[in-house]
């Protein structure tokens, strides 16, 4: 398989990279909590926390779970928000020679059970805003052990005070809940001080991390990630930001905004363990769904790379608080996650002055495939070249090769991908090759110089008399007309055409009228892609990484 793209790499990105400098991703934090133990690792509402402080935190917690009589490859659940503790617990996790679970907080009872179950989780490190959720399914699970974290835990005594006693009784964000047995993480931390650590051998082909996909489409899977899995995509996020991140003036530690939340695979590399490799400080944002506080923690800091997803980069562009944040020193803005829309991309590069390279990835890869050169002064609307190491090809039905410009499903095959779905070997055999490519379920397409861009979903299509509509293209149309401020298209059934696209949006401009809509699209859209039902709506339905669900809007007619 020939690979075109490496002619558009940028000067000084290399066309592989070597996983095997690093045993274990344990080795690699330990090198960087050496190397930069006196630089900031973490800043969390106003208090700093050095990479010295969080290495000291984590080989305490990892005593700790030693002494539940926690063995190697069990597995430990986390559910947080970005807090400073889930980099701690990350840490001692793996140091321990356990396996992290990352566990959405935002769960039901049933999806939570589910999850438990299924990665036979012996413990959970869990926010107490969430507690409740966790004693409605416990008792069907296999935990045993049970830490309890709150939003102060790391502001010191004063501070950590006042922000619990705010949480738990000002705000009431924390429902009465009982977990007999429970305890808490900072007594976690002075029990694991007494006890003794003894690290375990762990190799590049230990199972590091389970993450859990496919829950809007089905039975949620854990995509098994080994060691070597995420170590190869931090070196490869490492290496392709290099262009962007050089111009970081020397001496100054470079900077990431943490908005997307650290139980999603991307903001685990791309954030957490990448700022960790380059030993950078990482700004944890607890609910980026607050924008005014999120823009108002961003105003505080001097920063450099800003991972988000498109309503994300939406929303805080249309907030009225946008130009109190210093934007001047940004050098990277990476879109994942879902797809961006030009009309945000334009504005975005409109306001800060740094273009979004848009990124492609999966949970199954650890999650990045491909991105956009970051030395990009434009929005290519393509999801840009395969990573170092990274082959990507487009596959028929049958499993063959289609040609450049023809439509396939983008299959991937590189030292991020995944090791298998936990347990189910039936549904990692339906994704995976015989020559080690996994089936992604995207439809791609790819130019002569081998940029690739997703057209879409294979189950987001919508057939239209026989004719194959893509909801990103009518999304990026609409998307870019005058009083929209979101937009999603989804298929519904129609008597004579099978299906047709409905356009639910979300106003910016309150006058906006359906029949302004048709227009517009009547302008842009050739007959069969234009919508024949238009509904407007105060906010569309999202995933909590701001993704959003077409299904809800497919169902809810």
């Amino acid at each position: 398989m020939e690979k075109t793209w490496l002619s558009q790499y940028p000067a000084g990105v290399p066309a592989e990279i070597d996983p095997g400098q690093y045993r274990s991703l344990v080795d690699l934090m330990e090198e960087s909590f050496g190397r930069y133990a006196e630089r900031t690792a973490y800043s969390f509402m106003g208090r700093d926390l050095s990479y010295a402080e969080t290495d000291g935190a984590s080989r305490r917690f990892a005593a700790y779970l030693q002494g539940l009589g926690l063995v190697k490859g069990d597995r430990v659940a986390i559910m947080m928000p970005n807090v400073p503790q889930y980099p701690a617990a990350v840490a001692a996790v793996l140091r321990a020679g356990l396996v992290v679970v990352n566990v959405n907080p935002l769960y039901t009872p049933r999806e939570l059970e589910h999850q438990l179950k299924d990665s036979g989780a012996k413990a959970i490190v869990i926010i107490e805003n969430f507690a409740h959720t966790l004693e409605q399914c416990i008792a069907a699970t296999p935990v045993k052990h049970i830490v309890l974290c709150a939003m102060g835990d790391r502001l010191g005594l004063l501070k950590g005070a006042i922000v619990n006693y705010v949480v738990r009784n000002v705000k009431k964000l924390v429902p009465p809940y009982r977990l007999p047995g429970a305890v808490r993480f900072n007594d976690t931390l002075a029990q694991g001080a007494r006890g003794s650590f003894k690290p375990p051998a762990i190799g590049p082909d230990d199972v590091a991390l389970l993450q859990y996909t496919g829950g809007t489409t089905g039975v949620s899977k854990g995509a098994t990630l080994l060691h070597r899995n995420i170590i190869a995509n931090v070196l490869q996020s490492e290496a392709w930001n290099l262009p962007a991140m050089g111009k970081v003036p020397a001496g100054e530690q470079p900077t990431a905004i943490c908005a997307l939340p650290l139980y999603h695979i991307f903001a685990f590399t791309v954030n957490m363990m990448l700022s960790l490799r380059t030993g950078g400080k990482t700004v944890l944002i607890p609910n980026p769904r607050d924008l005014a506080a999120t823009l108002a923690e961003l105003s505080r800091h001097r920063f450099h790379s800003f991972p988000a997803v498109n309503t994300l980069f939406n929303g805080l562009a249309h907030h009225p608080d946008f130009d109190k944040v210093d934007w001047s020193h940004l050098k990277i803005s990476v879109g994942g996650g879902m797809a961006v829309q030009a009309a945000v991309a334009e504005l975005w590069l409109k306001k800060t002055g740094c273009p979004i390279c848009e990124g492609y990835g999966l949970s199954e890869t650890s999650p990045s495939v491909s991105c956009n050169p970051t030395n990009s002064t434009a929005f290519t609307g393509t999801i840009g070249l395969p990573l170092p190491s990274t082959e990507i090809k487009l596959l028929d039905d049958e499993g063959n090769e289609v040609p450049v410009g023809e439509r396939g499903e983008v299959a991937i095959r590189g030292p991020q991908v995944m090791a298998g779905y936990w347990q189910r070997p039936d549904e990692t055999a339906k994704v995976m090759t015989a020559d080690g490519f996994l089936r992604s379920g995207d439809i791609g397409v790819v130019d002569e110089r081998g940029y690739f861009r997703i057209v879409d979903r294979k189950k987001d299509m919508i057939l239209v008399s026989g004719f194959n509509v893509y909801p990103n293209e009518v999304e990026d149309v609409v998307a870019g007309m005058p009083g929209v401020l979101e937009c999603a298209a989804v298929g519904v059934p129609d008597d004579k055409t099978g299906e047709t696209v409905k356009l639910v949006i979300v106003r910016s401009d309150p006058a906006l009228t359906e029949a302004q809509v048709l227009d517009y699209c009547r302008a842009n859209l050739t007959g069969y892609k234009r919508p024949h039902v238009v509904e407007f709506r105060t906010e569309l339905p999202k995933t909590p990484v701001g993704k959003i669900l077409r299904r809800e809007l497919r169902d809810k007619k």
